[in-house]
């Protein structure tokens, strides 16, 4: 039997829904979710099945104007993704239309076949859709264009065929099962993570970093899970830590939740905040999550 495998890269603005996606493909939690842009940092892989052909996919860290060195890293990895792609896969934030940044994303294609996602169309007037479509035409020669809610899983199983279609005839790169390579630990970090930008998302700056440091099943079991969350500023641990430290038990109790939902098991989940003002300067935090140091 003739198989066929390779590597979709998403690729998209910050907040574009490419997270939202690959979570509605998967059917489970793979990526972080947060309204607050950059929450995806690492380049995080799932393997979809769709008949006899292997998709894995590459959600890749939102697309933006790097000023720090994580910001760099982040786009860096963005942009790596696309030289390793079989496919491409825009995805467009319908309630911004084609902006800069998609300018610039197109213009950075290769050859691989390009596909695009519109999303949130529910969310604006029907007859902006199709100037946006026309738009898009005019840029590159998209295989297909996608109009959908990755949110309401509208309009994803014809993506998903249409992309089977343009896979390279291969062995499979992973066993044939729907699956994620993340490893547990930073799994583990990306639902805390996630929490704390839920919770205190106006107050506290995206670039926190969440480690998994430990991770021990008792006699009966249940895992207990050892956690930290660092940041940059005392004023940011105050932030987290909440008054009485109520903040950082809300995050704790609903990533514990999400940890037991998705996994089936009971865990005790054990954080503590930790200021270090330099940890975005540090090589081992940067490949923690999968990232260059050096860009």
């Amino acid at each position: 039997m003739k198989t066929h495998s390779g590597f979709i890269a998403i690729i998209g603005p910050t907040n574009a829904g490419k997270s939202t996606l690959i979570n509605q493909i998967m059917g489970r939690k793979v990526s972080a979710v947060s309204h607050k842009v950059q929450t995806t940092r690492s380049r995080l892989r799932a393997v979809k099945m769709v008949g006899d052909t292997q998709l894995i996919f590459v959600d890749t860290p939102g697309v933006f104007k790097p000023s720090r060195r994580l910001d760099r890293a982040m786009v860096g990895a963005a942009m790596d993704a696309l030289g390793d792609a079989d496919a491409i896969l825009l995805m467009i934030d319908a309630k911004h239309g084609i902006t800069q940044t998609i300018r610039d994303i197109v213009i950075k294609t290769n050859n691989v076949p390009l596909f695009a996602f519109i999303n949130k169309s529910d969310a604006v007037r029907k007859d902006t859709l199709l100037p946006m479509i026309a738009g898009l035409s005019e840029m590159a020669s998209f295989r297909e264009i996608f109009i959908g809610s990755a949110l309401k899983n509208d309009g994803i199983e014809p993506m998903l065929k249409s992309l089977a279609a343009v896979m390279p005839e291969s062995p499979y790169l992973f066993e044939p099962r729907d699956q994620t390579d993340v490893p547990d630990t930073l799994w583990l970090a990306e639902i805390t993570r996630e929490k704390v930008y839920k919770f205190v998302h106006q107050e506290l700056p995206y670039h926190i970093f969440v480690v998994t440091e430990k991770v021990d099943t008792d006699d009966e079991g249940v895992l207990d899970i050892y956690q930290k969350i660092v940041v940059a500023t005392q004023g940011h641990k105050k932030i987290v830590v909440g008054k009485g430290g109520a903040q950082l038990k809300q995050i704790g109790m609903a990533a514990r939740h999400e940890i037991q939902d998705e996994w089936g098991v009971n865990a005790r989940l054990h954080i503590f905040v930790s200021v270090e003002s330099n940890w975005e300067n540090k090589r081992e935090n940067y490949e923690e999550q999968g990232l260059d140091f050096g860009k």
